[in-house]
């Protein structure tokens, strides 16, 4: 499961990556629904019974990866007096990513 896990949230990560866009003045940015439904797919190829945390996993890791530490090189273009890793408003993409793919899963 632990192979699963870690191939999954590669490619959680991956596709999480290419979407991401940097937004001056307020963070990265990455579609609302698209890294839970990629996780949730994820989880579901690559173990049906045990989706569920598969999908929490590489959903919530892969989309901490892919949008945060693999643009951590472009903070100086947000232009933000503070960043934080990982999302830290009233709607953290992160956690809302795994939580939704697990229960889609």
């Amino acid at each position: 499961m632990y192979w699963r896990m870690l191939i999954g949230t590669a490619i959680v990560a991956a596709l999480v990556h290419s979407w991401a866009r940097i937004e001056p003045g307020l963070g990265i940015a990455v579609p609302i629904f698209l890294p839970p439904l990629i996780a949730a797919g994820v989880g579901l190829l690559l173990a049906f019974r045990r989706a569920p945390p598969l999908a929490y996993v590489a959903g919530s890791m892969g989309t901490l990866i892919g949008a945060d530490l693999l643009n951590l090189d472009k903070i100086e273009r947000l232009a933000a007096p503070i960043v934080s890793i990982g999302g830290a408003g009233t709607f953290d993409g992160v956690f809302l990513t795994g939580i939704i793919a697990g229960l889609l899963a």
